[in-house]
């Protein structure tokens, strides 16, 4: 009798439900003062997906898809990132373990999802978006501290879509001195990398999903 291997993410569930009850490992109520002076990183970065006719997100259109993308957290690098979590939560209550692989170790951290957005006509400099994302807090034992937020935007006049990523952030403590010693050598260049090759990831399994058969007629019909 074939046996059924159970969902990747339920080996992480006492991790999952230890960090439910862990605390945010920063101060996020003041966290909107924090700046570059305090010794915080503020990192913006952004790509263009592919474009939709001007109006409202199409049904099976890179909008939605972009949002499918980013609702399963299967845009960062799984040879860096890997999210795990019970797909049975609501996006606003999510606790994610994040697996982080650098060199031949992995490193696990949990991070709680917040500022879930959904926003039918944000004003913008190019004219009201269409914008839907969320972002994530660090919790107690994170190698960093700080937050970090994905969101996607459709340009309504236009028709333009994009995918966004801001992040704040500065180290955490760390007691293993080798840990913090290759944090502090590649630290840095691993959240360069995460962002670049999200952006990056995240723009082609876009497009590879508006190529599905089902997709196109779907957006046709």
């Amino acid at each position: 009798m074939n046996s059924v291997n159970p969902p990747a993410w339920e080996q992480y569930r006492a991790q999952l439900e230890a960090y439910a009850k862990a605390r945010v490992n920063y101060d996020y109520e003041s966290q909107y003062e924090y700046t570059s002076a305090t010794g915080w990183r503020l990192d913006d970065y952004v790509t263009d997906l592919p474009a939709e006719p001007p109006g409202p997100p199409l049904a099976a259109g890179s909008f939605a898809a972009a949002q499918e993308v980013l609702r399963r957290y299967t845009f960062p690098p799984p040879n860096l990132i890997t999210g795990y979590f019970d797909p049975s939560q609501p996006l606003e209550k999510r606790i994610m373990v994040l697996r982080a692989h650098f060199l031949v170790f992995n490193f696990y951290f949990g991070v709680r999802i917040v500022d879930v957005l959904d926003q039918p006509a944000q004003p913008s400099p190019d004219g009201p978006e269409r914008v839907w994302g969320y972002g994530y807090r660090t919790l107690e034992g994170h190698f960093e501290k700080g937050q970090i937020n994905f969101s996607i935007h459709k340009n309504l006049a236009s028709g333009a879509v994009k995918f966004r990523i801001h992040a704040m952030s500065q180290p955490g403590q760390i007691r293993n001195p080798f840990y913090w010693l290759g944090f502090k050598l590649f630290g840095r260049m691993l959240q360069r990398r995460f962002a670049h090759e999200s952006l990056l990831r995240m723009r082609r399994l876009v497009t590879e999903a508006l190529a599905r058969p089902q997709t196109k007629a779907a957006a046709g019909s």
